[in-house]
């Protein structure tokens, strides 16, 4: 081959991405990608990150193996904006519409947009998702019992076995690609979010039916003793049992693995685990002293293992980049009365932090995360600030795609920290709950937002003030002290960067960090 023909098939293969990157060898094989994401898990919910009342060994055993993170964060403290921030590279508080969707919601990632599983299936990767969706599917007015579409295949990945939405939300039938799995044709799905329909029973007006009560909505359609949020009617055929969600999805994706071929695979494998109604299987009950909360902290780890032992037992461990985090920070009452609060004893779910699910302390997005890969990862631990907004531009590095100027437009390439090869991530990251709060070397900086100081329904201190609060949390991770009054420097320089940040629609490209050398 003459060079002028190499160089531009080298050309050609960089521009759509399937140029391995320069960081390894060029024989060397491109790792396969499994991310577990787990639902509501605090920072302190893991044997492995301190916690007592609980063991979780396979994820400590991982975490044994790879590097465990003590500053990585979600990008939102509630799950669907922090999964549409993981799987577009953009910030969800930056378009409308991406807030906690009703299960009957419109797709909200647009399908001509690039998106972490379509880069990698363009890199030559095979993409599929298993587990909690709740980005919307259809484009309006959906019907259940036909082509269920845009959806997960329509942004980029080849296969989909999901829950539409939530545990606790209508309809309560999983979707295999484009279909509902099991649905008879004589018994057609109706869902309403507004009014009743059918002449079904209720969890309010029917509580001798349920066999777990609500404790704060959740009233509504019951399905499997269990009242939910939404009205249902019809799939009778098709509905989930709680109990075995778990192993069903833990069946889908082994499913998935085992079609390895020659190219590589990406698995985004979204649990519902620990997210209510709180339902462990039967064998995890009682596992815990810590009741529903804790068994299915237990069943989670459980899920996450059989992952692990099944990459062992086909050969693909040593080369397989496994991810395990969470999309927000915890929560104990959610909605339903299940012991959680009675049997906490002395767990702190957010371990040494404050605030949790909803909150805009650091309870809120810092999350546990582990990274493991035998083949490239030393184990160790890392204080490096990362976000899962950064696993689009880190992944591309990884896969030797190439991003455009506006795809993941607040994703920053921190591959060298996400194995563990440097202590240093970003050197900002913006964390979003009920208001914007944007984190800089030692210190936060939350913007005012005031109003409850607690939330009335989670008992969650949701970091409210009517003035702007600053914290170093380096040496006060629970933001126990306000220092905006004796700082106001810091506070004015934290608060021009946010508003720097909010005002460029692109921070990758045009708002400079340490972290942009490959950008």
């Amino acid at each position: 081959m003459n060079r002028r023909l190499f160089l531009n098939l080298a050309g050609s293969a960089a521009v759509s991405g399937l140029l391995r990157p320069t960081a390894f060898s060029a024989n060397a094989p491109r790792p396969n990608i499994l991310l577990i994401y787990a639902d509501d898990l605090g920072y302190g919910d893991l044997s492995c990150y301190g916690a007592k009342n609980i063991r979780t060994p396979n994820l400590d055993r991982m975490a044994k193996g790879g590097v465990r993170f003590t500053d990585a964060h979600s990008s939102s403290a509630t799950c669907t904006p922090s999964r549409y921030s993981m799987l577009t590279g953009e910030y969800a508080w930056r378009k409308k519409g991406t807030g906690v969707l009703p299960g009957d919601a419109r797709l909200i990632i647009d399908p001509k947009r690039p998106t972490l599983p379509g880069m990698l299936q363009n890199a030559g990767y095979r993409t599929g998702v298993v587990g909690k969706w709740h980005l919307g599917l259809g484009d309006g007015n959906l019907d259940w019992n036909g082509e269920i579409k845009p959806g997960p295949l329509e942004i980029g990945f080849d296969s989909a076995f999901l829950m539409p939405a939530t545990g606790d939300r209508v309809p309560c039938v999983y979707v295999k690609d484009r279909r509902v799995v099991g649905l008879d044709p004589k018994d057609p799905i109706k869902v309403d979010y507004q009014k009743p329909i059918g002449g079904e029973p209720t969890g309010r007006k029917n509580p001798e039916l349920l066999r777990v009560h609500p404790s704060h909505g959740h009233d509504m359609a019951i399905v499997n003793g269990v009242s939910r949020i939404g009205y249902m009617t019809g799939g009778k055929s098709a509905l989930w049992v709680d109990e075995d969600m778990a192993a069903e999805f833990v069946k889908r994706g082994i499913e998935f693995i085992d079609q390895q071929g020659r190219e590589p695979f990406f698995l985004y494998f979204a649990t519902h685990g620990i997210h209510v109604p709180r339902l462990p299987n039967r064998r995890f009950a009682g596992k815990t002293s810590m009741g529903p909360r804790g068994d299915a902290i237990a069943e989670l780890d459980w899920t996450a293992g059989q992952l692990l032992d099944h990459l062992e037992r086909r050969g693909l461990a040593k080369n397989t980049l496994v991810i395990f985090t969470s999309d927000n920070g915890p929560v104990v009452d959610d909605g339903y009365k299940d012991d959680a609060v009675e049997k906490l004893g002395g767990h702190r779910p957010a371990g040494p932090l404050r605030g949790g699910k909803y909150s805009n302390f650091e309870g809120g997005t810092r999350v546990p995360m582990i990274a493991r890969w035998p083949e490239r990862i030393k184990p160790g631990v890392s204080g490096a600030l990362v976000g899962q907004q950064d696993f689009f531009a880190s992944f591309a590095t990884l896969s030797g795609a190439k991003l455009g100027k506006d795809a993941a437009p607040d994703s920053f390439d921190v591959l060298p920290a996400l194995l563990g090869e440097s202590t240093k991530g970003r050197d900002w990251i913006v964390e979003h709950a009920r208001a914007l709060s944007i984190r800089r070397g030692e210190y936060k900086l939350i913007a005012a937002n005031p109003g409850p100081a607690v939330s009335r329904y989670t008992n969650i201190e949701m970091g409210t003030g009517s003035e702007p609060q600053l914290y170093r949390v380096t040496q006060d991770p629970g933001e126990q002290k306000n220092l905006a009054g004796t700082m106001p420097d810091k506070a004015k320089e934290l608060s021009a960067l946010l508003e720097k940040v909010k005002a460029s629609p692109r921070s990758r490209v045009d708002v400079r960090t340490s972290v942009d050398n490959h950008q």
